[in-house]
């Protein structure tokens, strides 16, 4: 049987977004600044869920931008954070992006990683990952965030990777809410807990 390759091209406007902003971006705010703008134009292009990361070096360039492209190429797989991690990876040419510790690399997300995103920060190489909204601010819109432990970050904290929250939280959050507003289709909701 012949499968299809599995393809991750970004649409356009991504790298017109991207001209608009400096390299590298020293602030941690204004890098999820971006990383909410990924995912509030991922909602005004229609083009899938309300979702975007970014994969930084400890300086501030931008090694791979990440939006969410579930709905529109069929694979659950495709989320904003596995996209960053991704593309992050190609560019860099290695699967752990830290090459053993050597390099280190960060991680903004819109939404706090789902179940299947945190599984696969360990073996990612970042160092730190940084967090817009909460799981929960994504469950309230009907998304299922899937089994996560409670403490997550203690979790990811022991392996080594360091974790922010709530940053720009409110501004991540009104995109969740618009993205609800306008119809925008929830994937996997979250279960009937009849």
């Amino acid at each position: 049987m012949k499968y299809p390759p599995l393809i991750i091209r970004l649409p356009v406007w991504v790298g017109n977004l991207l001209k608009n902003y400096p390299s590298p971006i020293a602030n941690p705010d204004e890098r999820m600044h971006l990383v909410v703008e990924l995912a509030r134009q991922n909602v005004d292009k229609g083009m899938n869920g309300p979702f975007g990361a970014a994969v930084f070096d400890e300086t501030g360039n931008l090694i791979a931008p990440g939006i969410n492209m579930v709905v529109g190429s069929g694979c659950s797989l495709l989320h904003a954070e596995m996209v960053a991690l991704a593309l992050a990876q190609k560019s860099v040419g290695r699967f752990d992006l830290s090459d053993g510790g050597r390099w280190h690399y960060q991680l903004f997300s819109s939404t706090e990683p789902c179940a299947m995103c945190l599984g696969a920060l360990p073996w990612s190489g970042i160092g730190k990952l940084f967090c817009a909204a909460r799981g929960e601010d994504a469950e309230a819109i009907g998304f299922d965030e899937g089994a996560k432990p409670p403490d997550w970050v203690t979790t990811l904290q022991r392996r080594g990777i360091a974790v922010e929250r709530d940053l720009l939280r409110q501004e991540a959050v009104a995109v969740l809410r618009d993205y609800a507003a306008r119809g925008g289709r929830i994937y996997n909701p979250v279960p009937s807990r009849g």
